[in-house]
């Protein structure tokens, strides 16, 4: 077993079913528990696997794991089993294996998926939902109140949704909200009930409405999210709105001068938002041009409106609501992305499988019935279908569990088109497809990695990654970050530009490529960037941000945020820079104990927000 662990290691990593833990110092740590926690929680995991004994270099991702054993085993099972049996609320039983591989000791721990009925599993010792442990792509998270919903439902207590707005009235419901309403449930079917009910009661029953504890009707957060007034969204909700957003370009823009092309924010309630933003979005695509052969009307081929409504619909539909942040559409010059806070409740494995988690059910009942939202759970599968159907690369989607955001992809160029295929004709090398798919997505967004790659193609871990590898050993793709956090970024040999039409016809290469010509190739920015010295960095800084500096003395750490502010409004800076200007200040220290909760707590950004381990990742200050 130990032996197929480490080759399974060192061609997939970690992974979702299987952990490697160094355990050098012969004691476990509250990681290997957080671990068993995660794999007995993660629904539809079937648990995993904990090989003890076993680490790599951790400063080099590209570097092979090695099999060093542990120390003391027979001390590490008993504390392995005692410690499941009395750190839970309930008692885990783990298989536990000792083999000798090596002249060396390595313990294997299985653990199993516990049934439906006995989860979550939980610390004794701390309360629910931090006690708990979900097992997230390759890394354990602690649970949040949302995750909850996964283990519970609607055991837990009532849905988020159904929650009473204390200051708000009936008489924030408006009228032709409502009648709206009842216009898309009679085209949905004619003959429902709740059609013939008056207002009162077609609100109580689609819980729009309740009773407060003074006996007195009050709209719910489902009633003023669908029917609400615009006053009402102002004074009540002033946070939740659609942010239509235009960036030139393919990145954000760091110039807070000229950052947006075109912003449009819109708020009001969301059954007819659904069709306000997908008209927002289709009238700013471009409009393509194609005649084909044979026909006499040419076509305008633009990324189909159902693909866009559907990722529109799940955004609003399964959006966090305890989050006081807008949901966002942006448009790139590539691309579309539609952002919204809270990450998914199905794993991100299983997204477009049939079923659904639902974060606001009662919120989510009203767009089914209405016919406003696919069937349940098929949504993501429609959007593949129907980007498929219409030449476009499927969409991909990113959830992230630990700073809760969901983000929906759209690539707005018909795949492998002439200028792809013009520009591949320039890598000498034969390609399959799934690798000239991954290529294609560098080449627009920058950066791919193994969970991309699947959702492009259709493809599991072990193919993706096989995919990936061998881009990378042709110089193509050059890795970085670890574990989970595992990309990659254009490989010295990759080349930058597309062949002329002409050289492509007639298979011709320039004779520079594959040198370190910038015209021709894309240097890897770890072969390029240079960190400026404290001097230059100094000359830069104005007199009023020097001084502040220089008043923080040999004990910042109480007065060093608000001069972290100061300097990334005047530009962004990378964590390097920013411990070269505070004087040698340790960098890990520097971004755990102020960048990181400066991120959390939105007093900065980062200038790669897709890509918090992007290599020139740097961090400037939000306008609030």
């Amino acid at each position: 077993m130990t032996a197929d662990i480490l080759t399974e290691l060192n061609l997939l990593d970690e992974h979702h079913r299987l952990e490697a833990k160094a355990c050098r110092s012969g004691e476990l740590g509250t990681s290997f528990f957080e671990t068993v926690c995660a794999f007995s929680n993660e629904p539809k995991l079937g648990g995993g696997t904990i090989i003890l004994g076993v680490s790599r270099d951790e400063d080099d991702p590209a570097s092979d794991y090695e099999a060093h054993g542990v120390t003391s085993p027979d001390q590490i099972q008993l504390e392995i089993a005692t410690g499941c049996a009395n750190r839970f609320n309930v008692a885990v039983r783990p298989k536990i294996t000792l083999e000798e591989y090596e002249g060396k000791s390595f313990i294997i721990v299985e653990i199993e998926e516990r049934p439906a009925g006995e989860k979550p599993l939980y610390f004794a010792k701390q309360s629910l939902p931090r006690g708990a442990w979900r097992r997230i792509g390759s890394s354990d998270q602690r649970c949040t109140d949302d995750d909850m919903i996964v283990f519970y439902g609607n055991r837990s207590g009532e849905s988020h949704d159904l929650i009473l707005l204390p200051h708000a009235s009936l008489d924030d419901l408006d009228p032709d909200e409502i009648e709206y309403y009842r216009t898309l449930r009679r085209r949905a079917n004619s003959r429902a009930e709740e059609l013939a009910w008056n207002d009162h009661d077609l609100l109580a029953s689609l819980n729009a409405i309740r009773k407060n504890d003074q006996d007195i009707w009050t709209p719910t957060l489902t009633g003023l999210l669908l029917f609400g007034t615009r006053m009402a969204y102002r004074r009540e909700l002033p946070m939740v709105r659609v942010d239509y957003i235009r960036v030139a370009g393919k990145a954000w823009v760091s110039d807070s001068e000229e950052r947006f092309e075109k912003t449009v924010d819109m708020r009001g309630p969301l059954l007819p938002m659904v069709d306000r933003v997908l008209a927002a979005v289709m009238d700013d695509l471009p409009k393509g041009f194609e005649l084909v052969e044979g026909q006499v009307q040419a076509n305008t081929p633009t990324l189909p409106a159902r693909a866009l409504r559907e990722a529109i619909v799940n955004a609003l539909m399964h959006r966090s609501y305890r989050e006081h942040q807008p949901t966002q559409v942006i448009r790139y010059s590539n691309r579309i992305e539609i952002r919204n806070a809270g990450f998914s409740l199905k794993n991100e494995d299983s997204l477009g499988e049939t079923g659904s988690q639902l974060r606001n059910p009662t919120l989510a009942a009203v767009f089914h019935e209405t016919n406003t939202a696919e069937t349940k759970g098929s949504g993501i599968r429609t959007m593949r279908r129907l980007m498929k159907e219409n030449g476009f690369s499927l969409p991909t989607f990113e959830s992230n569990h630990r700073d809760s955001f969901f983000v929906s992809r759209f690539l707005l160029h018909h795949f492998l088109s002439e200028s792809d295929l013009r520009w591949l004709s320039g890598i000498p090398s034969s390609l399959s497809d799934s690798q000239r798919i991954a290529l294609i997505f560098l080449r627009e967004q920058g950066a791919v990695d193994n969970q991309t790659l699947r959702q492009l193609t259709g493809s599991d871990v072990l193919t993706a990654s096989a995919e990936l590898r061998k881009l990378k050993d042709l110089n193509l793709l050059e890795q970085k970050g670890k574990s989970s956090a595992t990309y990659y970024l254009p490989g010295p040999d990759l080349p930058e530009r597309e062949l002329p039409k002409s050289e492509a016809e007639h298979g011709t290469l320039d004779p520079s490529h594959g040198t370190l010509d910038p015209n021709h190739v894309t240097l890897a920015p770890s072969h390029v960037t240079l960190e400026p010295s404290h001097v230059t960095l100094e000359k830069e800084l104005p007199a009023k941000i020097l001084t502040a500096i220089r008043d923080l003395g040999k004990k910042p750490a109480l007065k060093i945020r608000p001069v972290i502010l100061q300097l990334c409004s005047f530009r962004p800076y990378t964590v390097a820079e920013l411990s070269m200007i505070f004087g040698g200040r340790n960098p890990r220290a520097l971004k755990n104990d102020h960048l990181k909760p400066m991120i959390r707590d939105r007093s900065l950004s980062y200038t790669y927000p897709d890509m918090e381990k992007h290599p020139k990742q740097a961090y400037r200050t939000t306008n609030s």
